[in-house]
Parts: C-alpha cells; structure tokens; sequence
C-alpha cells in the first residue's frame, strides 16, 4: 500500500540509473525491482500534484570515487554514458527536477543534497516531508535520507523501493536512518 502524498510533500528517487541495475558497471542485486514500486510513486504524486525529483550521479571521467583514482567504486555512471541513463522503463514525469551530483573533481557526493541546492529548492516550493526510494540503499539513498533529516525536513524511506549494496549494509543504513529520526513505514 502507498502512503497517501499530499501538499508540502515531494518524492525523491534516489539514483535509479543503468549502471546500478543489473547489466551495469556497478550492479545492485535486484536494482531493477525498484523500478515498477517507484513508477507505482509517481503515479500517484502526478495525480496528486507533488513534485518528483530525481537525482543522478553524473561522474566525470577519472572521478575521485573511482578505483583508479584511490576511491573504491568502479568506473560508473560517467557523464553522458548509457551506463548513467536513468533505467528505462523508469517512468518519470516530464516535470521531474533532476538533481546531478558526483561531478565535482575532488570529492564524492553521495547525496542528493551535497553541494545540489536540493535543500533551498525544497523549501522554496514548500515542501515538508519527503518519500524517498532508490539505489544503492547503503550508499546514496542512505546519505541522501540523513542530510534530509539534517535540513529538517520529515524524511520517509519506501522500504519496497530500494536495495542495498549488501544486505548487511542495507541493516545497518536502516538502523542509522532510524536513529537520524527518518521513517521507514510507507510500503510499495
């Protein structure tokens, strides 16, 4: 069952690009089973009027959060690449806000709020409480949910519509979101 939305919220998915699912540079186990609980999201904040965001990474090439660089990921999502497409079959609406991050030369940003103006741009359109889902659950979507909570805003995860890297960082990601005050009870 999906949580009603209502005015002052907005849907944040979370990184659901070609190199996360399987098939891609840096696959998520069942990455793409998020995809049909999320167009499930979107559905219903379009019929609702709640605006939907997307980030994205958007690596240059050589980034920082590459293994050849000293970082601990594989080349992925580089600008421009199929790999950094958001999944196909991800039905965002044409007035999705997509929010690029992971660009900057000289460090990761894991969450969609790092260096983004996410924040600024939420609360300008009124936005209170935010439903998030997407990939990798222990990575992204966990950074993501705590710089929420950090800028004050009510943060709900949608268990349904995520993964983890590992189901053992996936444990631990929902515990930290936990202590930081966000909320996991919307389900897909």
């Amino acid at each position: 069952m999906i949580a009603e939305m209502t005015t002052g919220d907005a849907l944040l998915i979370v990184d659901v690009q070609n190199d996360f699912c399987p098939g891609g540079a840096l696959p998520i186990a069942e990455g793409d089973a998020v995809v049909p609980v999320l167009n499930r999201w979107i559905e219903q904040a379009a019929a609702r009027g709640v605006p939907v965001y997307a980030s994205r990474d958007w690596h240059p090439v050589g980034h920082v959060s590459f293994e050849a660089s000293g970082g601990p990921w594989p080349p992925h999502c580089l600008q421009d690449s199929e790999g950094a497409r958001f999944h196909p079959e991800l039905k965002l609406p044409e007035t999705v806000v997509k929010v690029t991050k992971g660009v900057r030369f000289d460090q990761d940003q894991n969450s969609a709020f790092d260096q983004t103006g996410l924040a600024e741009e939420l609360r300008q359109r009124g936005v209170k409480r935010l439903w998030v889902g997407g990939l990798a659950e222990d990575v992204c979507v966990l950074a993501t949910v705590l710089d929420g909570c950090r800028e004050g805003f009510e943060v709900h995860l949608i268990p349904d519509a995520t993964r983890p890297v590992s189901p053992e960082g996936g444990a631990r990601a929902r515990q930290d979101m936990q202590r930081a005050g966000a909320h996991g009870l919307a389900a897909g």
